[in-house]
């Protein structure tokens, strides 16, 4: 058993030993069902209710071990405040612990050399009455040389009730060719950096210069499932001051060099926001 997931599974042992919860669906309000504050700022909080309970159950923690395979996936409690974004992320777990069964069914009868596991995080990076985010970072292995990382994040838009998606950040292609450019000059600049670090002899650097740029070029092309993991970061009125956007392994470099991340502040999104999220913007 690899050792991050020995750690993982420990911590959620204790955790669900203090407390166990009963599971269910996840449930989404409609407006008939929300009442008058929820309307008009839905991050207010209220009694909790049936819909509330159930978006709860939805984010149990879990833990699950036997020799052929161990999960384990936690939820930040405040994410149980959000229904919809509960909903959205007992989705995400329960797609991969559904792909994970699949794998370990298809072994019939036999056992792998190492156990296949699950390791999922959720953790909040946001929260404000008008955004929420939610980061999934975690593994998982059926087989093979390493793990396959899972890399997702979640922008929930309480006052609207919706997901904020890539697609919804911009008016028309020009953002998303803003957007690319400016990107990729971020990467190259740190592919640069890296390698001057590490010191290769002329003709390994050329080579290295070239198959990692194309891999940067090629992930981060102007189109918006490019950019479609990606975490707001905070300005202190509530607004969003700039999108931190998350590659995994193998988009924009290689698995060596693991999930990449670059920071674009909302000045350089703010010309090309679609009007229905310019307000969410500190630029905007």
């Amino acid at each position: 058993m690899r050792r991050g997931t020995i750690c993982l599974v420990l911590m959620l042992v204790a955790a669900v030993a203090g407390c166990r919860r009963e599971s269910g669906p996840p449930q989404v309000p409609s407006p008939q069902q929300q009442s008058p504050a929820q309307m008009s700022d839905p991050s207010a909080s209220a009694p909790a209710g049936p819909v509330e309970a159930a978006a709860a159950a939805a984010l149990e923690d879990v833990v699950e071990h036997d020799p052929r395979y161990v999960v384990g996936i936690s939820y930040p409690e405040a994410a149980r405040r959000y229904p919809g974004l509960a909903a959205e992320l007992h989705g995400y777990a329960e797609a991969a612990r559904a792909e994970l069964a699949e794998a370990v069914a298809a072994m019939g009868e036999g056992r792998p050399t190492a156990p296949y596991d699950l390791s999922l995080e959720f953790r909040m990076v946001a929260e404000s009455p008008r955004v929420v985010a939610v980061a999934a970072d975690g593994s998982t292995y059926t087989g093979g040389a390493h793990g396959n990382p899972m890399v997702a994040r979640f922008v929930w838009l309480p006052r609207q009730q919706r997901m904020l998606r890539a697609q919804d950040l911009f008016a028309d292609a020009a953002g998303w060719e803003a957007l690319s450019a400016y990107v990729r000059e971020q990467l190259h600049a740190t592919l640069s950096q890296r390698i001057d670090a590490e010191e290769l002899e002329p003709d390994q650097r050329r080579e290295t210069i070239r198959s990692a740029g194309r891999m940067i070029d090629e992930g981060s092309g102007p189109e918006p499932g490019n950019f479609a993991q990606f975490e707001p970061i905070m300005a202190v009125d509530g607004r969003i001051r700039a999108l931190r956007f998350v590659f995994p392994p193998y988009q924009v470099g290689p698995y060596a060099d693991g999930t990449q991340r670059v920071e674009v502040p909302a000045r350089v999104l703010a010309p090309y926001l679609a009007e229905p999220v310019k307000g969410l913007f500190a630029n905007g």
